[in-house]
């Protein structure tokens, strides 16, 4: 496992330049980088700067965000993709987020996973022609995302079973999954393969590891017992500095 600061948050007050984030987890020794959105950010900067670094870029979001469960919404959520995918290979290809959208109050819920697996399907075929891996995001819906379709990993995880590409895969956010109620053990046992990304931040807060009641050296462990090596994005609200923001979760996390 390697550690990738989501530079949305993580170095905001050292580096007010967002290239320059890059640069500064270089320097704290990361591995790699992540944020959200694109479309607000210096692009060909971004390069350069992941070229002078040699860092990872380890995921950034489908933008505009557009529903996967209202069919109303599905052009305008395949165009997104195929410009999300136009940035990507700018920078390397890297795992293209996607969540599932709000849920449509008097909508079959199973209709609404039919819809999300038919857009879900078009998307990857295009992913597929790119060379690029989609992760499908599970959002609680307690505390940040009220009224999101997708707060199950279960359900996520179905979900790409039917779409059955090897370019659709999971963002597993130990946040969400925790402020849900869910057991990590049980809802990917069998299915790690399944996993292409995992993000950590501690609760309650969603602040760096070490801050709050997750037991992160037991996390780590589950993770590698299931069978996951890959990135852990660093997606927190830091509380501290960035250095030792950083210094708190690799003591918390043995990473």
């Amino acid at each position: 496992m390697f550690l990738s600061a989501c530079i949305e948050w993580l170095f905001k007050e050292e580096a007010p330049d967002f290239a320059d984030r890059v640069r500064a987890a270089k320097k704290a020794g990361l591995g790699g980088v992540e944020f959200h959105l694109w479309n607000d950010k210096p692009i060909e900067e971004i390069k350069a700067a992941l070229d002078e670094t040699g860092l990872t870029l380890t995921s950034f979001c489908v933008e505009p965000r557009r529903s996967l469960v209202d069919p109303a919404q599905h052009e305008e959520f395949i165009d997104a993709v195929k410009a999300t995918l136009e940035t990507a290979k700018m920078l390397g290809n890297p795992p293209l987020v996607v969540a599932s959208g709000f849920t449509r109050e008097g909508v079959d819920l199973g209709e609404q996973r039919a819809e999300a697996v038919k857009a879900l399907k078009r998307a990857a075929a295009l992913a597929e022609e790119a060379g690029v891996v989609l992760v499908l995001e599970p959002l609680n819906t307690v505390v940040t995302h009220p009224g999101m379709f997708l707060s199950s990993t279960k359900l996520a995880l179905d979900i790409i079973e039917d779409v059955n590409s090897p370019n659709l895969r999971l963002l597993y956010d130990v946040f969400h999954s925790t402020v849900m109620g869910e057991d990590m053990e049980d809802v990917l046992k069998g299915r790690i393969h399944l996993v292409r990304h995992v993000q950590f931040a501690d609760n309650p807060g969603r602040n760096e590891p070490g801050s709050g009641t997750i037991d992160w050296a037991e996390t780590v462990g589950k993770l590698r017992k299931l069978g996951y090596e890959g990135a852990i994005g660093l997606e927190y609200l830091p509380t501290l500095p960035a250095e030792k923001s950083i210094a708190k979760v690799r003591a918390a996390t043995g990473l």
